[in-house]
């Protein structure tokens, strides 16, 4: 009898340990099912578009890649195919959209390797595509809808001439990218045999997108980051004054006003406007050193903002005991870098509310028959200034335009918005010009982020390029 019992006992747990086992076979494998839906569904793209992985060249052999289109569907890059079946691909506009579009030889760069999956995807319906295999011929990919406009872009590319710098155009309200250009730039229909000469280049570094991955000194710009910082320091900023001789000396530290002007009494909205480095270099001083780096840190400085775009950094940094320092970076001088496109988006917060856009390049995804198959939704944006806040900083920006140094840009049928900047990069003085600001039409608004570099005044090199922009539409 006991030894019945303990095979009956022995039985069981071995059943036990059967089932133990059958589920959790089944376990992983219902966890198995539903990362690869995951990955089916979300994740694909970005596996495929993963240098390591050479799926996406299997999946390029068996199509003709897409084509690139701007907002208005006008050709920025296509695969042209001869009579004897050879691909090559082709950019109608040659230089114009080097940067944005990138190259496909030689690596991939920018929408040609973002996108990547998408241009080497076929969402034609199976009939056709079984056909197409089985008489041996290529199915067409699908193609990307950007939002970038024709005329703008040709309108900013013309404006910079051959001057190096970048410009970058968005619709404040959406983030949506209307143009990006970048200078020195080069041609990708010329990218292999051109490639020994342009990664050599290191004086000019053409193919570097200085729209989105060039750092600079903000200069005046700046100004407007300077101006918010105080206004959030608990100082009574509608009551400032300041008297303007020239130069400002503290702790035996100079800062001088452009040529030594003098700009005598003002107030802060006078001094914003005529961008006085004197009263800026005061206002700097009287901001606490941790009110100044939150408000930085709020702005995306330090850390990566918000992008679908490949973009560099912006950088502040501030000493709490160097007053000369703090004086050099209220100014938008001293270690403070940013990037055009990030310039692009504070700018866009004083045009719509004061939110930081999201910016970004491609609407959605068509088929070769048209049809949307995928329209890229954006997230909610992110208030980086306050409504409280807005009335008086936009104001500044329109004095800048009225009385200030972006007075050229007054008397249209539209309003502007403005910062110009005068950012020294070297001991010699010689500096690059920025024109920082907003147009608005009454239906729609443009944000725009110039730099000229080595140039001269925000004035004289970066305000005439944003007048012929703000012209166009």
């Amino acid at each position: 009898m006991k030894f019945w019992m303990e095979k009956r006992m022995e039985k069981k747990d071995n059943n036990r340990h059967i089932a133990i086992i059958s589920y959790s076979f089944i376990i992983i494998f219902v966890g198995l099912i539903v990362y690869f839906t995951v990955f089916v569904m979300k994740d694909n793209s970005k596996m495929l578009n993963n240098p390591y992985n050479r799926t996406d060249d299997l999946l390029a052999e068996r199509v003709i890649r897409g084509n690139i289109y701007t907002s208005d569907m006008e050709i920025i890059a296509e695969t042209v195919v001869d009579n004897d079946g050879n691909e090559t691909r082709s950019y109608p506009s040659d230089n114009m959209f080097a940067h944005v579009a990138g190259y496909y030889d030689k690596g991939k760069t920018g929408l040609e390797d973002a996108y990547n999956y998408y241009l080497i995807n076929c969402n034609d319906n199976y009939v056709n595509q079984a056909l197409n295999d089985i008489k041996g011929e290529k199915n067409q990919a699908d193609s990307l809808v950007t939002t970038l406009d024709m005329s703008l872009q040709k309108c900013a590319y013309q404006a910079l001439g051959n001057r190096k710098g970048a410009v970058v155009i968005l619709d404040p309200e959406t983030g949506a990218v209307l143009a990006m250009v970048s200078k020195p730039d080069f041609n990708p229909n010329n990218i292999e045999s051109e490639w020994n000469k342009l990664i050599s280049d290191k004086d000019n570094s053409p193919l570097l997108n200085r729209a989105s991955a060039g750092l600079y000194p903000p200069g005046s710009t700046f100004k407007l980051v300077t101006l918010l910082a105080y206004m959030r320091s608990g100082n009574n900023y509608n009551k400032y004054k300041y008297e303007c001789n020239g130069s400002f000396i503290y702790n035996g530290h100079k800062i001088s006003c452009y040529n030594k002007k003098k700009h005598g009494k003002e107030d802060l909205k006078s001094a914003f406007a005529s961008s006085c480095n004197c009263a800026f270099s005061d206002i700097g001083l009287s901001i606490d050193n941790q009110t100044f780096k939150d408000v930085c840190s709020s702005l995306y400085f330090n850390t990566s903002f918000p992008s679908e775009i490949a973009s560099s950094k912006s950088s502040f940094k501030l000493s709490k005991k160097n007053s000369a320092a703090v004086m050099q970076t209220a100014i938008g001088q001293g270690k403070t870098l940013i990037s055009p496109l990030h310039n692009a988006v504070l700018i866009s917060a004083c045009a719509n509310g004061g939110y930081a856009v999201k910016p970004y390049i491609v609407s959605g995804i068509v088929n070769c028959n048209g049809k949307t198959v995928k329209r890229f939704e954006h997230p909610e944006k992110e208030q980086i200034i306050f409504e409280n806040e807005l009335p008086y900083i936009n104001s500044c920006l329109k004095e800048v335009v009225e009385n200030g140094t972006a007075r050229a840009l007054s008397g249209a049928e539209y309003k502007v918005y403005g910062k110009t900047g005068t950012a020294e990069y070297n001991s010699d003085g010689d500096s690059h010009a920025w024109f920082i600001g907003y147009a608005d039409y009454g239906h729609k608004k443009l944000a725009v982020s110039i730099i000229v570099e080595d140039s001269g005044t925000g004035s004289d090199y970066a305000v005439p390029v944003a007048k012929k922009i703000f012209d166009t539409p």
